[in-house]
């Protein structure tokens, strides 16, 4: 087992401290830095950093970052949804070291939607139906996962088409 225990400290972040979420650091009382690459290929991570090694995930509309001493969560609602996550991501962790000789590690990232590819699909108006002030703020928000075609009331059918089909080859675990 490389990952045996953390200590977690919660806080509403220190930005937005009226902010409904909460935070999560995990300190590691154990430096899993091995298993990064090997966790990035089971759980497909959305960002692989090599210097320094950390792998970020999205998951149920959460950004978790597994570093080599550390696991960051934001979006919470509680500590036990804290507690959750951080026992599933050990276990995981765990797993992954366990079966390291059956994974072939992943120093790389998922491919991410490009802004201006999703702009080139929207059409320019600036009309702010969508609830954002310009065209380029939407396809900032699309290319996170925030947004999608259907919420651009003036996007016609062939360019919604064509943007769904660019945006289907990206993963996003909301």
């Amino acid at each position: 087992m490389l990952l045996k225990s953390y200590r977690m400290e919660i806080f509403r972040p220190e930005c937005n401290p009226s902010f409904q979420s909460l935070h999560c650091i995990a300190h590691l009382d154990q430096n899993i830095e091995g298993v990064l690459p090997y966790l990035n290929a089971v759980l497909g991570g959305f960002e692989y950093l090599k210097d320094p090694p950390a792998v970020t995930f999205k998951v149920h509309g959460k950004l978790i970052t597994v570093h080599p001493d550390k696991i960051a969560i934001n979006a919470l609602k509680d500590d036990e949804e804290a507690k959750r996550i951080l026992e599933w991501l050990k276990d995981e962790i765990n797993q992954a070291w366990e079966k390291r000789d059956e994974i072939t590690p992943s120093y790389e990232g998922q491919p991410k939607p490009q802004v201006l590819e999703v702009l080139k699909r929207l059409p320019k108006t600036n009309c702010k139906k969508c609830g954002l002030p310009t065209c380029m703020v939407f396809a900032v928000r699309v290319t996170e996962g925030v947004k999608t075609a259907s919420h651009c009331p003036e996007l016609d059918p062939k360019k919604r088409e064509s943007l769904e089909e660019y945006m289907s080859q990206f993963r996003f675990d909301w």
